[in-house]
């Protein structure tokens, strides 16, 4: 009888112990994003010792090809514990909207979140009177990196301008560096970068304008944006359909590239490489704008191990956990009570402008239009730098405007 109760006994804790998982899905993977989750796991696995921590990960920035793997899971019933995704409206309306998320507003005020994360990330992340996911941090999308030492040699200064940027990348061509490092492997590079310009012409308020109805995909400055963007593709590297966003920032560290635009997840891949060489400014006509996207996870319904994720969530909305990942990552904490001395310059200073900027928000993650926009948006931006038509471009972003029921 004593026999067959410890088998039995041995058996629970068997099934306890097989039990105890967390399986967090991200498509962080490249330098930078790599170490700064490691960090979030380091402090779960602290607290929870006895919980396996799955790291499913999807390579491909921007979760190119983790949505689509993503997105198969949850419609098929498999979903993981917790996933990333951007908070907004890829968010709202690709999960929240059609029921494949539990609201976490209890644990936002249990945990106080309410109180130390500003308004602006709330509302991102609300829908009908709940929230629906912690955000992790707030990255940069328009910012301008580029190498110090190649600046210094030629005795060129950052480009505030568009008229600057094309001045500095005649020069820089001229002596046989690579202006402007691109990567367009995964496919929405492009579309990153000619966000960018897009604010560039239009403004803060223009560029909102887009995706809310207020200004026409047809307005002359969208024009304008599309002239630029293809002029801009006369001083990118050749082999960029073969290179990531990473393995782009990669020719910046080499020193065979001088300038770079992307988010500034930039600045955690420089970091991990150990480059510090690396200056920054706003993209061209960027001043005084802050192209906002956050990460966030959330707790998905059917979630196998609900309590892991419960308390992992706990850990990325904690002020330990929002400053040993941001440090790692190069974005700043959702969070605003955060240790600002233990940053590096280009974190403090965009901590500086969080709150002195005008804010908008990134299209291309996830922040200002529907993932079906998005993906309409990316996929024509990747035919114009292949062919760049700008009339043909531009009557095409119409009609991607008219589906979702904007004016012309």
């Amino acid at each position: 009888m004593v026999k067959r109760l410890l088998v039995v006994l041995l058996a629970l804790v068997v099934t306890l112990a097989v039990a105890s998982k967390l399986e967090v899905f991200s498509w962080w993977t490249a330098g930078g994003e790599a170490e700064g989750l490691q960090e979030l796991f380091n402090i779960y696995s602290k607290l929870y010792p006895g919980v396996e921590i799955i790291n499913a990960t999807v390579a491909g920035g921007a979760g190119a090809q983790a949505k689509a793997v993503l997105k198969t899971r949850m419609l098929g019933g498999d979903p993981p514990d917790t996933f990333q995704v951007h908070a907004g409206r890829e968010l709202i309306d690709t999960w929240v909207k059609t029921g494949f998320m539990e609201p976490l507003t209890e644990l936002f005020i249990s945990e106080g979140w309410t109180k130390v994360m500003p308004k602006g990330i709330l509302d991102i992340i609300s829908y009908n009177g709940e929230y629906w996911s912690v955000p992790v941090n707030i990255h940069r999308a328009n910012v301008l990196w580029y190498n110090k030492t190649i600046f210094e040699k030629y005795g060129l200064k950052p480009p505030k301008t568009f008229d600057e940027f094309f001045d500095v990348a005649e020069k820089l061509k001229a002596k046989g560096i690579i202006p402007l490092a691109f990567g367009t492997k995964d496919g929405w590079e492009a579309a990153h970068v000619f966000e960018t310009v897009l604010i560039g012409t239009l403004g803060a308020e223009g560029y909102r304008g887009l995706w809310t109805g207020k200004t026409k995909w047809s307005d002359p400055r969208v024009t304008q944006a599309l002239e630029i963007f293809a002029k801009m593709l006369k001083y990118v590297n050749p082999d960029h359909a073969a290179r990531t966003w990473d393995e782009a920032c990669a020719l910046i560290v080499e020193g065979k590239a001088a300038m770079n635009i992307m988010g500034d997840w930039a600045a955690g891949y420089f970091m991990a490489k150990g480059f510090e060489d690396f200056g920054w400014t706003l993209a061209p006509n960027n001043e005084g704008i802050f192209d906002a996207l956050s990460d966030s996870f959330g707790l998905p319904k059917g979630a196998k191990n609900r309590e892991n994720v419960i308390a992992f969530l706990k850990v990325l909305g904690s002020k330990e956990g929002q400053e040993a990942f941001n440090i790692k990552k190069g974005s700043i904490p959702a969070r605003t009570d955060v240790n600002k001395d233990l940053f590096p310059a280009y974190q403090k200073s965009a901590m500086e402008d969080w709150l002195k900027h005008e804010i908008v928000p990134s299209v291309m993650h996830g922040a200002a239009a529907p993932e079906s926009w998005v993906t309409e948006f990316k996929d024509v931006i990747a035919l114009f730098v292949a062919r760049p038509d700008v009339k043909t471009t531009q009557k095409a972003l119409i009609s991607i405007a008219r589906l979702h029921g904007m004016p012309e």
